[in-house]
This record gives C-alpha cells, structure tokens and sequence, in this order.
C-alpha cells in the first residue's frame, strides 16, 4: 500500500499519521511541493496525505501556480478513486478543489483546543493543536464532522476527510515550526485546555512569552 505524503516545508512531516500507515504495512512516498518538482503520478497510490503551509488557498503572485497544479492534481486523484486526508491547508485545499470556500478566518487558532463533534469515535473532541488563521467553507454535498465558534474544523467529502487541525504534530515538529523563520507576534487559541493549564499554558502566559511563525493554513 503505498501513501504519497505531500508537504510544502522542510520542517513537516506526516509525523503520527505516518507512523499510523507504516504501522498497518503502508509504504510512505513523501515530496517536498513544489520544491522538489512535480506531483507524482497516481497509479498504485493508495491514499494521499496533504500537509500544512504558511500559503493560503486564495493566495496571488508566485504560488499561484503551484497552488492551482495542486488542486488539478486532487481533481485527478478524485477521479482515480485514491482518498485524500487533507490538513489545515490540506482540508482547505480539498474545499476549493470541490467547490467551497476558504476565506480568513478575522483571527487566529494557534494551539490546543476543544471541538464539537458529531462523530466522536471518528472526529474524538480534542484537545487538538491548531495553528492556521484560515478557514474552510465545505462544498456542497460535504459532511461537517467537528465545528468550533471559529469554524468548521473536520468534515468528509466521498471518500476524502478533512481537518482544521494537526493529528500528525508530534512535540519535535511543533518546536521545528517554532524555530522556523518569519516569527511573529500572534494571539493564543482561543481556548487553552486543561493539559495546557498544568503545563502553565495559560493564555496570559503564552501570550507574553511565545512567539510563532506565520500560522500554517
């Protein structure tokens, strides 16, 4: 079974969603997009896991053109029959290749919060790491899973899911994208749970004292 991981960093991986295949005897094919040259060919591919990015869907200028090669190549993948698991960015790009919307979302979500779910076996409530300022309007005929008051954070569209939120983020990713260039102020999540309060993440603490990179879509 052979998985293609696409990420758009140096610094991401497919992390806990990785292991996750590998563990169940899948093969990871991962590529640096668009670095590294074109997307692959789909035949063999089982499954497709679409990673984050500081880009955004409706972004202009020089990543318009990867952006849009992108979104061709799901439209195929999708005619192919390979599901794709869509990430923040990922679950965004899915949005538009179908058809939704994907706008900002006024405010950032950078850290671990609670979510609303309709399918807790599938979609468990958290707490999640977020780390996107975007948000996604899914398309006609998609399946909400998990919401928020910021969004939708998980839904199914055929035979592909989406999420707003990070399950590959293992704690050395996060410190990575932490490291990264381009840090800025930013405002925490908007909720801090109670993991994160043991941790003494509040939000006057993390809000005084960490800074983050651009949020990730």
């Amino acid at each position: 079974m052979e998985v293609v991981v696409v990420r758009h960093h140096e610094e991401d991986s497919a992390g806990f969603i990785g292991a996750a295949f590998e563990a169940r005897g899948a093969r990871l094919s991962t590529i640096l997009f668009p670095k590294e040259g074109r997307l692959p060919d789909l035949d063999g591919v089982a499954h497709i896991v679409l990673l984050g990015s500081t880009c955004s869907v409706y972004d202009e200028g020089e990543a318009r053109a990867w952006i849009d090669e992108e979104l061709a190549w799901l439209r195929r993948a999708d005619a192919a029959g390979v599901p794709v698991l869509g990430i923040c960015f990922g679950a965004q790009m899915l949005a538009a290749t179908f058809g939704g919307t994907v706008e900002h979302a006024g405010s950032q979500e950078i850290g671990w919060v609670m979510v609303d779910t309709e399918d807790p076996e599938l979609i468990p409530p958290g707490p999640w790491l977020e780390f996107h300022h975007d948000r996604c309007l899914p398309p006609a005929g998609a399946t909400v899973l998990a919401r928020n008051d910021l969004g939708v954070q998980a839904y199914r569209l055929g035979r592909h899911l989406a999420v707003q939120f990070h399950p590959e983020v293992d704690g050395d990713q996060f410190r990575l994208w932490l490291d990264a260039g381009g840090r800025r102020p930013c405002r925490p999540a908007r909720r801090i749970c109670a993991a994160d309060r043991r941790r003494g993440l509040t939000p006057n603490a993390v809000a005084g004292s960490v800074s983050f990179p651009r949020p990730r879509g």
